[in-house]
């Protein structure tokens, strides 16, 4: 008889907020491989909703308030193994800020034309086309 231990990773949420034409992005205060930006986000609690969970890691790790908007799509992530949640929100108020220093050491709002240099091996297709949609090319 065998016994299999599981190691799965606890599902994550993240939140793509798009605002004046630029989306944020937050950075890891230690990187994961080629993971260093991200989208805010963070462990879906037991209970929570993934959109529940976007927003409410949101605020505790810049400081915004937003509401979800839509899920964009979920999936294991190519890089890191962990089931991730996209989802669009709207940001309600605040000023993005490092709220969490423990995770984070830097927040930016970055047009599209930046995300290649913030996230080089590329975005989850329904995510990049959302941001497609939702940014200004060419800026």
């Amino acid at each position: 008889m065998t016994t299999e231990t599981k190691t799965e990773k606890p599902p994550v949420s993240v939140a793509i907020i798009v605002d004046n034409g630029k989306v944020l992005m937050a950075r890891r205060r230690a990187a994961e491989g080629e993971i260093s930006w991200v989208f805010p986000g963070g462990a879906i609690e037991v209970g929570e909703s993934p959109e529940e969970a976007a927003v409410r890691e949101v605020a505790e790790e810049t400081g915004l308030k937003v509401e979800a908007v839509q899920v964009l799509g979920d999936r294991v992530h190519p890089k890191s193994g962990v089931p991730m949640h996209y989802v669009a929100v709207r940001l309600v108020g605040g000023e993005a800020t490092v709220a969490d220093d423990d995770e984070l050491d830097a927040v930016a709002w970055i047009t599209h034309s930046e995300i290649p240099a913030h996230v080089p091996y590329g975005l989850f297709e329904p995510v990049q086309e959302y941001l497609d949609g939702a940014l200004p090319q060419g800026a």
